[in-house]
């Protein structure tokens, strides 16, 4: 059976003559209770001037007079927002919420006490008297409850706030060209993140940002910046900074970490996380989980220049166009192999899983094709860089010559 609105609100039992009786003390407590709670509670020990001392004073006198206007109504007592902003009001001071919560149980106990002898003295009887107690604390319980509720709601907006201006402060960190030194120094003051020595820019896959970004370490601010979501990471060569962002990305997603740099070229770090993830959707980097820029610097390099590198694929392997796509294959992964083991048959043989006849017989037409540029150093490195931009896609279209 559900309690009743008297037991929920003692004062609903209250009678009205009470009223009578404790609405002129109601000047002389509220000053008592004000007394009392700057001395009794550290965080009101302080001068009653400007806002702090407006709210408190209309804060104990709304509380008192509301309180005897509900035993005089009958227990119908009106909303108020007082109690909700004063909760506000103390995550914008910054005071916790107890100071706020031991306020009113200072408050409810001056209240009781002064309230005991008013009562008595007005000739109220034994059960008044306990109703009353009952309805002091009860409703004290109601006020904190409404101010907990400002509290709570105060504290999310303020994140709210400022995620809001992270968020912008990494669109401004990123920017190319840079932003203001000065305009990011503000905006990072007004995000309360200190801008660090050095950091770096994680690449995250929109599809992947739930999974990684709450798994980030505290200090990591991210935003979407395109198609991406960029994490700037503080200090990522701190030890164990590594580990944190390898369990955030996981092995089933992947995410691509930029090089350390100042937070002035975060523009850099971000442009070379997204250009390794690029590969990755390429297929030129089959692994998942954290994927490290300074792991792949040579593809990065060989792709600065996309035109560039596939005139220099085209060049380099012009010789090879006449062929078929399959004797094409064959030769390709011949002179690669060759190239890598130096020129030893045998290792390249194995390299291939074939007879180290057939790699005599592929190495023949190679140099029928490809003429004394095997034997000439750079010649024979300029074709290993084309083999490398053009690995592992399928080869690229025949030369118009």
């Amino acid at each position: 059976m559900p309690p009743s609105k008297s037991t929920l609100r003692p004062w609903h039992a209250l009678p009205r003559q009470a009223a009578a009786a404790l609405r002129p003390e109601l000047p002389d407590l509220a000053r008592e209770i004000i007394a009392a709670l700057r001395v009794e509670v550290p965080a009101y020990a302080r001068p009653l001037s400007g806002p702090f001392g407006r709210g408190l004073v209309v804060g104990v006198e709304e509380a008192l007079r509301q309180f005897v206007d509900g035993i005089e109504a009958g227990g119908q007592m009106p909303r108020s927002r007082v109690y909700v902003d004063l909760g506000r009001g103390e995550v914008r001071a910054g005071r916790s919420l107890e100071a706020l919560l031991s306020a009113y149980r200072v408050g409810a106990r001056v209240a009781w006490r002064r309230f005991a002898a008013t009562g008595s003295a007005a000739g109220l009887d034994a059960q008044t008297l306990y109703g009353l107690a009952d309805s002091i604390f009860a409703y004290i319980d109601e006020l904190s409850a409404k101010s907990a509720e400002g509290y709570a709601l105060e504290q999310s907006a303020a994140a709210g706030e400022e995620q809001a201006r992270r968020q912008r402060l990494v669109r401004l960190l990123v920017r190319d060209p840079p932003a203001d030194p000065l305009a990011v120094e503000e905006v990072a003051h007004a995000a309360g993140w200190p801008l660090p020595r050095t950091l770096a820019a994680l690449a995250i896959p929109e599809d992947a940002r739930a999974r990684v970004v709450p798994r980030l370490p505290a200090d990591a601010i991210a935003e979407t910046v395109g198609e991406v979501v960029c994490a700037l990471v503080p200090d990522p060569e701190t030890p164990g900074r590594r580990e944190q962002l390898v369990r955030a990305v996981g092995p089933r997603h992947r995410a691509a970490l930029g090089s350390p740099v100042a937070w002035t070229d975060a523009a850099i770090s971000l442009g070379r996380a997204r250009a390794v993830l690029e590969l990755a959707d390429e297929g030129a980097i089959a692994q998942h989980g954290l994927l490290d820029a300074g792991e792949h610097a040579a593809a990065l390099l060989l792709r600065s220049d996309r035109r560039i590198a596939q005139e220099l694929v085209r060049a380099q392997l012009a010789p090879l166009d006449p062929l078929s796509p399959a004797s094409r294959a064959r030769l390709i992964a011949t002179l690669g192999a060759w190239i890598a083991e130096q020129g030893r048959m045998q290792a390249v043989a194995e390299r291939l899983h074939v007879h180290p006849q057939t790699v005599r017989y592929r190495l023949g037409r190679l140099r029928e094709l490809f003429g004394d540029a095997l034997e000439v150093p750079q010649r024979r490195f300029e074709l290993e860089l084309a083999l490398r931009i053009s690995e592992p896609h399928s080869p690229p279209p025949p030369s118009a010559a």
